[in-house]
């Protein structure tokens, strides 16, 4: 897995998404969250076309601490199936990669 990701989800409420932002940050397992919204959605859901707005979610982490993450957002999540998708940090400017390779390792 790469050294830093950029993970996402999406809720339905700023409060449900604060929530969760601070649950993750204060359990250490993202360095920082972005939360961007509402952003609009357009979707398959059980079969059924659907249309909605929803507040995204962007987590940066290490890629060591992925698979506590996903836990820790399926298990806090309000939704019984919520996106989790990760995507490789694999460049960033010198002060910011730093700023996560040092916040966003536990060892």
């Amino acid at each position: 897995m790469a050294d830093f990701l950029q993970v996402s989800t999406a809720t339905e409420s700023r409060e449900q998404a604060m929530s969760l932002a601070r649950s993750v940050v204060t359990a250490r397992l993202a360095a920082g969250v972005q939360i961007i919204g509402p952003v609009a959605s357009v979707f398959w859901h059980e079969g059924e076309y659907g249309e909605g707005e929803e507040w995204q979610l962007l987590f940066k982490v290490s890629g060591d601490t992925y698979d506590r993450l996903e836990a820790h957002i399926l298990e806090h999540h309000p939704w019984k199936n919520p996106e989790v998708a990760a995507v490789p940090i694999v460049a960033g400017s010198t002060g910011y990669l730093r700023w996560l390779r040092v916040t966003a390792r536990h060892d």
